[in-house]
């Protein structure tokens, strides 16, 4: 399965964006309302600058303290982002996520960010995929 796939798969469309100049308390209300695990950090709702996760959140807490909520998304976001494209396969994907030990990925197309998926959408579409082979090869063995 491909990523094309699992973003026309997925229930929502577009991608929730926050800017960076945007203070972390903003970012956590956001996340909490949404029910989300991220935030990808844009300052034109376009360009990838960086991901803001509860992670990166907890993470910063836990080293420095409460004080650190009162900084911007831009000072704590994690910088280095993985992407991927629309022609990456589901498996390529959970080789990237579980390497860089991330949940989330942006998915760029001609330098502009079309969607992101998480860890979550990519299981869900290969238990579909191992779903449909499965009924599939039950099929071929009962003769239908």
């Amino acid at each position: 399965m491909l990523v094309q796939q699992i973003l026309k798969s997925k229930e929502t469309e577009g991608v929730l964006t926050i800017r960076p100049d945007a203070r972390v308390t903003e970012a956590i209300a956001l996340l909490s309302e949404r029910r989300i695990g991220s935030l990808v950090v844009s300052a034109d709702g376009a360009a990838v600058d960086g991901i803001l996760s509860e992670r990166d959140i907890v993470r910063e807490i836990g080293r420095r303290g409460p004080d650190c909520l009162a900084e911007t998304v831009g000072q704590m976001m994690t910088r280095n982002i993985v992407t991927c494209a629309m022609s990456d396969t589901a498996d390529e994907v959970l080789g990237m996520m579980t390497t860089g030990r991330f949940r989330h990925l942006p998915v760029i197309e001609a330098g502009r960010m079309i969607g992101l998926i998480s860890i979550g959408d990519v299981v869900k579409a290969r238990l579909s995929e191992l779903a449909m082979e499965k009924d599939a090869l039950e099929g071929m063995i009962m003769g239908h």
